[in-house]
């Protein structure tokens, strides 16, 4: 069994960088060797450290994610690079293409979204060592924009899925009605996406009392990013 690819969290937000150590130590096949909390740490690690994959933010407090990429690069460090941020500037994305970033998540997400695209590299990483060809245009078009499939449950839809994330990453506290509302279908579908991000322990549960009804809604929170 090949040995596990070793992943550099590039993170300077400590919740976020915990999230996405475990999220690494959860995958088969890779293993987190560390947290880098600045653009000079991460440089550093990658200097004398030995790493397969670098999950790099792109706001950090001493510099920009993509001049921690060039700068690899100019010394030679050749090491893949995952974007994983909140940036959604279409420049970035563009700019982050250039340099050789092979997949850019964006913040928050879901655990599946992330496992679904290291999943992706991986196989691409063991084709290219396996020395294996191309067979058509298809499979070249394939490996440039890999489609990755998703994992989620039976019944979930990762588009879905990834739409609630959103939602909640963007302010605190959502009820099942306010996400329905907002996705446009029922209130106990959303209540399913909902509660298996919480079985995932991704969002907290606790209880909103309006002051009229007396009978307090379940809320939801996002906890692993912020």
């Amino acid at each position: 069994m090949p040995d596990p690819l070793r992943v550099l969290v590039v993170e300077d937000d400590p919740v976020a960088a915990e999230a996405h150590r475990t999220y690494v130590d959860r995958l088969p096949g890779f293993t987190c060797v560390g947290i880098a909390g600045t653009a000079a740490r991460a440089l550093s690690v990658l200097t004398h450290g030995q790493v397969d994959l670098v999950l790099l933010d792109m706001n950090l407090p001493d510099g920009h994610g993509l001049d921690v990429v060039r700068r690899m690069r100019a010394s030679g460090n050749q090491t893949d690079v995952v974007a994983v941020t909140s940036a959604r500037e279409v420049s970035a994305v563009q700019a982050a293409a250039r340099i050789g970033v092979v997949q850019y998540v964006l913040k928050p997400f879901a655990f599946e979204t992330l496992r679904d695209r290291l999943s992706a590299y991986a196989r691409q990483r063991r084709a290219a060592e396996a020395g294996q060809v191309v067979a058509d245009q298809d499979e070249v078009d394939r490996l440039l924009h890999p489609a990755t499939v998703s994992s989620v449950p039976k019944g979930l839809a990762g588009s879905v899925l990834d739409r609630v994330v959103q939602l909640l990453g963007n302010r605190e506290g959502w009820t099942a009605e306010e996400v329905a509302t907002e996705l446009g279908t029922s209130r106990i579908t959303a209540r399913r996406y909902l509660e298996h991000l919480a079985d995932q322990q991704q969002v907290l549960r606790t209880q909103r009392y309006d002051g009229r009804s007396g009978r307090p809604k379940v809320e939801y929170s996002w906890v692993s990013e912020s």
